[in-house]
């Protein structure tokens, strides 16, 4: 009897999974992340982030180079600027692939533009992808060019939304927030640096987690709710300024050696890239993971019955088979007369 209590009895990990809700939203969200694949899907979300950039920055340099050629006071600046930060043979590369920018803006730019929007489509689209696995929404292929277009659309949407988190984080920037102080006489109060640097914080924070909250909401294949999404984008935005604070230690630590600045930044970049794809697919997946959307959820519906008639033919006995019945009757049949002869 006391053993089968035990094996009856709910083990530790149960048990605080009963007490404490929050801990099991998260393992529930952690089981659906891996159940769907979120590495998978975080490394391929890192490839096409990487292979975007590249024509990203060529897109950048030739809008630069348009700036920068009819602003020759702007050029000189950005060159003084490289040659003070950048010391060495670094410093001559960098100004080099700025003059080049400048000669070959228009066919950088061409390329540049070409090449950005097909990969920017190819990170889109797997993006939705990977969105629409975490909440586990069936999906149809449906048309290539209508799903194109509505990536395109998406693509926009976002660009919109990092336009809008952009936007907060140059108000909370340190320099523009000084201004303000500075102009309501308050730069000598006590205590306004770190008033500053916390609400600096929150609104970057904030900016950030709005933006995640619509790609968690909007950009799977079957949008759901803002609703749902808020937590699950607040932590994202949490997770991804923590990943900010640490990217920059990591460069300051990376930066003093030669080596460290040619490889430092590209290995940076890619650690960088897979672990925001990560905590965004983990965000996701905390947000359909809430009980509230798990009453909701998709259930398939059972695979339909096939009933197959069997017809089974039973073949009268062989001769063998005859031969033995009729011999065991007649033994009954002579056993019989025997017994009915002796009574």
């Amino acid at each position: 009897m006391a053993g089968e209590q035990d094996v009856d009895k709910p083990g530790f990990l149960e048990r605080q999974r009963a007490a404490r809700p929050w801990l099991d939203h998260i393992l529930r969200s952690a089981s659906r992340y891996q159940e769907h694949m979120g590495d998978y899907y975080a490394a391929g979300l890192t490839y096409f982030t990487v292979l975007a950039l590249v024509p990203i920055i060529m897109l950048a340099f030739s809008i630069a180079g348009f700036v920068l050629a009819g602003r020759p006071e702007l050029l000189d600046e950005l060159r003084d600027g490289i040659a003070q930060n950048i010391p060495g043979e670094l410093g001559v590369t960098v100004q080099q692939l700025i003059d080049s920018a400048i000669d070959s803006r228009g066919a950088v730019g061409i390329v540049g533009l070409f090449t950005a929007s097909y990969a920017g489509l190819s990170w889109m689209a797997n993006l939705r992808d990977a969105l629409t696995a975490m909440w586990d929404h069936p999906r149809e292929k449906g048309n290539f060019a209508v799903a194109k277009l509505r990536d395109g659309g998406a693509l926009l949407g976002l660009g919109a939304a990092m336009i809008v988190s952009l936007g907060l984080s140059a108000i909370s920037s340190g320099s523009l927030m000084r201004r303000i102080v500075e102009r309501l006489g308050l730069e000598n109060l006590l205590g306004i640096g770190v008033a500053l640097r916390i609400a600096a914080l929150a609104i970057a924070v904030l900016g950030t987690s709005a933006v995640f909250t619509w790609v968690i909401a909007r950009l799977p294949r079957e949008p759901v709710t803002f609703r749902s999404a808020i937590r699950a984008g607040i932590l994202a935005g949490i997770g991804f300024e923590i990943l900010k604070q640490l990217g920059s230690v990591y460069l300051d630590v990376v930066l003093v050696s030669p080596a460290g600045v040619a490889f430092g930044p590209i290995l940076g970049v890619l650690v960088f890239a897979n672990l925001t794809a990560r905590l965004v697919l983990f965000s996701t997946a905390f947000a359909a993971s809430s009980r509230e959307n798990l009453a909701l959820a998709h259930v398939p519906a059972p695979d339909s019955a096939v009933i197959t008639p069997r017809l089974e033919v039973h073949e009268g006995p062989g001769m063998r088979r005859g031969l033995a019945l009729l011999g065991a009757g007649v033994v009954g049949g002579v056993l019989a007369g025997l017994r009915l002869r002796r009574r």
